[in-house]
């Protein structure tokens, strides 16, 4: 059986190692003419690290990304809300990874071409359509050209053709009013080099991680940061683009953040690029496969970078759907596939519109009024572990265990 996978990141190149170890003949088709090391930090969760590490990529991981030790919630006077593990220390089967996400993409990358062949990734063929019969599917490229195969994996991210082919009546984008500037620096090492810190709260929030286990290393570090405004003036929201360039008024606005291991403002001012992005998702479909065609990744479930799980579900996605189309090779195979994955999804892309784990963050602004405020005294430690393990269970990443849910459509 031949399967062709519409867009080469994260979540189309991992269902390619993933299809491939099934046995399946693939070919990926990537839109842009030169893949290039695009964007910054992201994030993958110790259930789709665990994945990873299966298909052979634990030493280049280990080698490349960090081993996220915790995730800090803190106040914006610096107050430690709460510290959340993430290694394997603390009962994951996995660590979970801070990488630059044109490393990972890299790293799957030159998997994919050393497993699959050198021309298993076709550059410059951006998939703009699909017809199918019982027996196969022809996808459409915007070049003109066609090329059949077996089963279309839609992933081709946030602006899919494929979804819209599927949902030709969607609205737009779902914004909620908070924009996005993301920028990574060179800095000193802060703290243990290992802690994730999410600052602030639903209106002014700033996160940052170290992203280069080379520099950490070297007593440095790779500092990636995020940092969120509510906006009533949406901005590029409809044509959103993770490479636009940001100006840097935004920066004043966190001037007052005091962070006793960073200058959260002098980190910003020192970046030499900042892109800007609105926070957006779609709303949850009840569907995203028809006939021989289903979804993945963000084609599937664009989420709001809440609870760092994006990049993560398309992992899940790739594994979950190779498993099951080797049991049930063709249509069954991909609407068992969605069975599984959509509800699950669906329901974590509604929790991120809700803060996720980061609702603690809201909770500590709505009670601490000044630096001199004790937490402990304010909110307790079964309120805050609450939120969190609520969360580690709808996103699957429970210790020791992983998975989701089984429900139907």
């Amino acid at each position: 059986m031949h399967i062709g996978i519409a867009g080469a990141g994260i979540g189309g190149l991992t269902a390619a190692l993933c299809l491939h170890e099934r046995g399946f003949s693939v070919q990926v088709y990537e839109a842009v003419e030169d893949i290039s090391p695009l964007g910054v930090g992201i994030n993958v969760m110790p259930h789709a690290s665990a994945i990873l590490r299966e298909l052979g990529l634990a030493d280049v991981l280990d080698a490349t990304a960090i081993q996220t030790r915790c995730i800090e919630y803190r106040t914006r006077y610096g107050h430690l809300i709460q510290s959340d593990p993430r290694n394997m220390e603390a009962g994951f089967a996995a660590p979970q990874y801070s990488i630059h996400r044109g490393e990972l993409q890299f790293l799957l990358l030159d998997a994919v071409k050393e497993r699959l062949g050198g021309n298993a990734v076709v550059i410059g063929k951006k998939v703009s359509g699909f017809v199918q019969d019982e027996a196969v599917v022809t996808m459409r490229f915007a070049d003109g050209d066609s090329a059949e195969c077996d089963l279309l994996i839609g992933a081709d991210g946030l602006h899919s053709a494929i979804r819209a082919q599927i949902h030709p009546d969607e609205g737009p984008l779902h914004y909620e009013g908070t924009m996005m500037w993301r920028g990574a620096v060179a800095t000193d090492m802060i703290g243990d080099g290992r802690t994730m810190m999410i600052v602030g709260d639903h209106n002014v929030k700033f996160v940052t991680y170290p992203i280069s286990e080379q520099a950490r290393r070297q007593g440095k570090a790779l500092t990636n940061w995020v940092a969120e405004l509510r906006r009533d003036q949406p901005r590029h929201v409809q044509d959103a683009d993770w490479t636009r360039q940001g100006t840097r008024e935004f920066i004043e606005a966190f001037k007052e953040f005091a962070l006793a291991d960073m200058n959260v403002a002098a980190v910003m001012e020192a970046t030499e690029q900042i892109t800007e992005f609105p926070m957006v998702d779609r709303d949850p479909v009840d569907f995203w496969t028809v006939g021989r065609v289903t979804l993945l990744g963000d084609a599937a479930h664009p989420m709001y970078p809440i609870g760092a799980n994006g990049a993560s579900q398309a992992i899940i996605d790739a594994r979950t759907l190779a498993d099951i189309v080797a049991q049930q090779p063709g249509p069954d195979g991909l609407l068992a596939y969605e069975e599984l994955r959509c509800p699950a999804t669906s329901k974590l892309v509604l929790t991120n519109r809700r803060s996720g784990p980061e609702r603690v963050l809201d909770i500590a602004a709505a009670r601490v009024t000044g630096p001199d405020d004790r937490i402990e005294d304010l909110i307790s430690a079964e309120e805050l572990e609450e939120v969190a393990a609520g969360y580690r269970e709808v996103a699957g990443f429970r210790k020791k265990a992983s998975g989701s849910g089984r429900e139907g459509k």
